[in-house]
């Protein structure tokens, strides 16, 4: 008999994993792809005033990108974050 139960049991486990998925994502990390050669004292000191970190630390980010800036950022934080690195030459995403 405890067989037999197993495989409905599995059933509604899946099922409950599929329902965080299905929901609206509210939370997004925020990867820096790319910038313009040009930009790129503009993108560090952005990323300097955003991240708080040192000038020599800023630099080391934003050569070693891609790289994810932030992580678990609101929806309207993030776009408003995208947008202002855009404006400098930067070319960043939401995962």
């Amino acid at each position: 008999m405890a067989a037999g139960s197993a495989p409905g049991a599995a059933a509604a486990v899946e099922e409950e994993e599929a329902a965080p998925a299905a929901a609206e994502k509210t939370l997004f990390n925020l990867k820096l792809e790319s910038f313009e050669a040009t930009s790129k004292p503009k993108v560090i000191k952005e990323i300097k005033t955003m991240l708080g970190l040192s000038l020599v630390d800023s630099k080391k980010f934003v050569e070693s990108a891609p790289k994810v800036l932030k992580e678990s950022v609101p929806k309207e934080e993030a776009e408003k974050i995208i947008e202002t690195l855009k404006a400098l030459g930067a070319k960043a995403i939401m995962e």
